[in-house]
């Protein structure tokens, strides 16, 4: 694709076949919310239980919702929220890690 398309114009694609950023650009708003309110409660587990946390599954549900908040980012060209949520991505792969005792 073209890097001066801008997919929130209206889609570019004209494929016969699924498309996920002309579905992801439609329902953004939606997506959007999804994910800070996955965040909201992964970190509320955390709060809540503290040390007695499910962290494997708050890591992969707070990595989930940073992959769905950096796409939308992306795609609305928000170079910050972009770069906070590509650093969480990080952050979860290393939680995900550690509490698999992969990395210690």
């Amino acid at each position: 694709m073209p890097a001066d398309v801008d997919l929130l114009a209206s889609p570019a694609h004209s494929y016969k076949h699924f498309d996920m950023n002309t579905f992801i650009v439609r329902h953004l708003k939606t997506i959007e919310m999804i994910g800070v309110l996955m965040r909201i409660f992964s970190f509320s587990l955390v709060s809540w239980f503290g040390p007695k946390s499910p962290f494997m599954f708050v890591w992969i549900f707070n990595t989930t919702d940073a992959v769905m908040l950096t796409w939308c980012s992306t795609l609305k060209r928000d170079t910050a929220y972009l770069v906070l949520n590509a650093f969480w991505i990080l952050v979860g792969i290393v939680g995900i890690l550690r509490a698999g005792n992969i990395l210690h």
